[in-house]
């Protein structure tokens, strides 16, 4: 099993968020990421929402410096 990763680092906000959310399985971390999506930053939980947080997981873990954003 691969380790899991989103990083906010990478998408531009407003707020600068600078978490970054790991975890064993796709599922996992999925549900972490809709949390944050929904709490921090006020996403509408939602089939596509899901679609596209799934579409910025990466393997293995986020790195120590911050990612070039997209």
């Amino acid at each position: 099993m691969t380790r899991k990763f989103i990083d906010c680092r990478e998408y531009p906000s407003e707020m600068n968020c600078s978490v970054a959310l790991a975890a064993d399985s796709d599922d996992e971390l999925l549900e972490a990421a809709v949390q944050h999506a929904t709490t921090v930053h006020k996403h509408t939980d939602s089939p596509e929402l899901r679609t596209q947080l799934k579409g910025l997981f990466h393997d293995g873990t986020p790195p120590a410096e911050a990612p070039s954003r997209v």
